[in-house]
C-alpha cells in the first residue's frame, strides 16, 4: 500500500526526489508547498503528481514530510509544518547536506518521527539527474524507525543510502567541500602557477589534467596515503622548504595555502610509510 508524501520547497533536489518517489510506485504525491503558487505548479509539473498549494494552512495528513528547503529555512519550515498539520506518527525529513535531524525538533514534539537525507549529488540539472540517479549515495541519519521506512523507499529509487552520525553532520559536508571545492581551488593554484612559469593557460591545463586524473584515480583505487607522491613522500623537504619560499615570493596567498598544506601532506606521508 502506497503512503502518502507532502513536499514543503520544491527546488531542484525536492522535484528530483518527488518524481523519482512518485515513478516507483510506492509513494503518493499529495500536496507541494512552495514559495508562490506558480513555482508550486511547476513543481507538480515537473514531478508528474501533487496538488499545489500556497500556505502551510492547505496542507493535509500525510505519511511523510519532506521538507526541501534551504539550510536557514529547515527549522522555521518544520514549525510551521507542525503548527498546522498532525504529525503524530508521521514522519519528517530534510535535504540538508549540512543539518542534523536534531533542527525538525518541532516535528519531535508533534509525535513525528525524524530524519535527514542528502544526496550526493549535483542537481545543476534536475531532470538529467533523475533519469541517471541509479546508484546516487545519499547520507542518512535520524530515528531507527524512520530510516526503516526511507532506506528502502530510497533503495527503490536507485539510491545507496550510506548511515552516519548525527553528531558529525557538520564534518560530513565539509568532506563534499574538501571533495569538491578546494580541489577546484588547489588545482586554480597549480594553473596559475603555471602560468607564472610563462606556459599560456590552455597548455596549462592540458598540462595538469594528467597529473590531476591519475592521482585522483589512484587515490579512489589504492587509498590517498598510498596515492601520494612528490616531494614529502620522498623526504625531500628542502625542495618543499624552496617551492615554498618561490611560491610566496610570486604570490604570497598562494605561498600561504602552500605552507598550510606542507603539515598535512606530511602527516599523510607518514601513513604511507607505516
Amino acid at each position: 500500500m502506497a503512503v502518502t508524501l507532502n513536499l514543503v520547497g520544491a527546488g531542484h533536489v525536492g522535484r528530483v526526489l518527488g518524481r523519482l518517489l512518485a515513478r516507483q510506485g510506492g509513494v503518493d504525491i499529495g500536496q507541494v508547498l512552495t514559495r508562490s503558487a506558480a513555482s508550486a505548479r511547476q513543481a507538480v509539473d515537473f514531478i508528474g503528481a501533487g496538488q499545489p498549494v500556497e500556505r502551510y494552512d492547505q496542507l493535509q495528513a500525510a505519511q511523510l514530510h519532506l521538507l526541501a528547503v534551504g539550510d536557514d529555512q529547515v527549522e522555521a519550515a518544520c514549525a510551521a509544518l507542525a503548527a498546522v498539520v498532525p504529525l503524530a506518527g508521521s514522519i519528517v525529513f530534510h535535504c540538508s547536506g549540512a543539518l542534523a535531524s536534531t533542527h525538525l525538533q518541532a516535528a519531535r514534539d508533534a509525535g513525528a518521527l525524524v530524519a535527514s537525507v542528502h544526496p550526493i549529488r549535483s542537481f545543476a540539472d534536475p531532470a538529467a539527474v533523475a533519469d541517471r540517479f541509479d546508484g546516487t549515495y545519499c547520507g542518512v541519519e535520524g530515528d531507527a524507525a524512520a530510516l526503516a521506512v526511507l532506506m528502502p523507499a530510497l533503495e527503490a529509487i536507485g539510491a545507496q543510502p550510506v548511515p552516519i552520525a548525527a553528531g558529525a553532520k557538520t564534518v560530513y559536508h565539509a568532506a563534499a567541500v574538501f571533495a569538491s571545492n578546494y580541489l577546484v581551488t588547489v588545482l586554480d593554484a597549480a594553473l596559475r602557477a603555471y602560468q607564472a612559469a610563462g606556459v599560456p593557460e590552455d597548455v596549462a591545463r592540458r598540462m595538469a589534467q594528467p597529473l590531476a586524473s591519475e592521482s585522483m584515480a589512484n587515490v579512489f583505487r589504492l587509498g590517498a596515503a598510498t596515492a601520494l607522491s612528490g616531494p614529502i613522500a620522498r623526504g625531500d623537504l628542502a625542495t618543499v622548504a624552496r617551492q615554498q619560499q618561490a611560491v610566496s615570493q610570486w604570490d604570497a596567498p598562494t605561498g600561504d595555502l602552500y605552507r598550510d598544506l606542507v603539515a598535512p601532506t606530511t602527516a599523510l606521508a607518514r601513513r604511507k610509510s607505516r
